[in-house]
């Protein structure tokens, strides 16, 4: 019993178990078709690349994994949301398809100019969208779901601005690799891998994960002991406008254009549902990358689950709501303290009955 109370604390029981629950609701629904038990966990390669559902959900998840990483340090140090990163992810793909295609032209199938100065100005802009929500938050205390909503609903129509309000394709190849395969493997797999392993060792490596903590935990008190809180809180919101151009990097190219309208769309509900799944409190303070993480690709595996299930995607944000709803409710305070008393009720029982 004391085994699986500990276990229940840790801070990775929940994105585990989640995640466990949405595979366990797949091998059943497969016993149930008439499949094979487990395959769901089947990995095959068909036309020389890496073929099934759990690829498919690693693939389709790489964006929010992504945006996931920076959300988890805004919220950590901000105990913020940032819910411009869908936005900012179109902004990127308007920025790099439009100098890529040339202005004013739509359908391409030469660069009008190097690939890395297409991606290079696309993630340029995402930074310094990171550097103005950044900047309205640390220095002028706005809060940050009101301070990101500028972007929220400007972003998009700036890069609607910048492909004239069209969808500007680039028919180049080596454009589309980002977005499809290299070998067998899927590339946006890849990016999010490197993406993940490169924020991991940043954190672990140096203090700045100890800094980020710090400020969200009490941002009065770091400035005391010596901390700059402006501007770590600054950093944390470039390093997640970085990370919305990434995840945007990965969705222009997935589909070869700038599809201002829908690229990103609702991509920053994924993201804080994401960080909430991991564990992670939205009021600030400690974070876990790697629940953020495991978040992220347990929300891809329900948006795959339903889809299995025949629920249109629709009717799919019904049932992320509900998630949604029961995470705030098992981590507000009222719950705990529930869960808290009818522990020690049960625990008093059972001493009695000893007695």
């Amino acid at each position: 019993m004391n085994s699986l109370k500990k276990l229940t604390k840790k801070q990775l029981f929940l994105p585990i178990f989640s995640m466990i629950l949405v595979m366990l609701i797949n091998v059943i629904y497969d016993i149930a078709c008439g499949q094979a038990p487990l395959s769901f966990f089947t990995i095959t390669i068909k036309n020389g690349v890496l073929y099934g559902r759990l690829i498919d959900i690693l693939n389709r998840g790489s964006e929010a994994a992504i945006l996931s990483i920076g959300m988890t340090l805004v919220v950590s140090s901000s105990a913020g949301t940032d819910i411009s990163v869908g936005s900012v992810m179109s902004l990127y793909g308007g920025m790099c398809c439009m100098l890529l295609a040339g202005y004013g032209n739509v359908n391409v199938s030469e660069y009008a100019v190097p690939l890395i100065v297409g991606i290079g100005a696309g993630l340029l802009v995402t930074c310094v969208c990171g550097l103005f929500n950044g900047f309205l938050v640390a220095y002028l205390n706005i809060q940050p779901m009101v301070a990101t909503l500028i972007l929220w609903s400007a972003g998009r129509a700036i890069g609607l601005l910048l492909c004239n309000s069209q969808i500007v394709y680039v028919r180049v190849p080596s454009f589309q690799h980002i977005g499809s395969y290299i070998g067998f493997m899927p590339t946006p797999i890849i990016v999010a891998a490197i993406c993940i392993v490169v924020a991991t060792l940043v954190l672990r490596m140096t203090a700045l994960g100890t800094y980020i903590q710090s400020v969200g935990i009490n941002k009065k008190a770091s400035r005391i002991a010596g901390f700059n809180s402006a501007k770590i809180i600054l950093m944390c919101y470039v390093i997640c406008g970085l990370c919305a151009g990434l995840a945007g990097m990965v969705a222009t190219s997935r589909i070869y254009s700038a599809d201002t309208n829908n690229i990103g769309l609702n991509m920053e509900l994924d993201a804080i549902l994401a960080v909430a799944l991991g564990g992670n409190s939205l009021g600030g303070g400690k974070f876990n990358l790697a629940g953020s993480i495991i978040g992220a690709y347990t929300i891809q595996a329900i948006d795959t689950t339903l889809l299995a299930l025949g629920v249109s995607t629709a009717q799919s944000p019904v049932f992320k709501a509900i998630v949604v709803i029961l995470i705030v409710v098992i981590q507000s305070q009222p719950a705990k303290d529930f869960f808290k008393k009818l522990t020690s009720k049960k625990n008093a029982v059972k001493e009695a009955a000893q007695a």
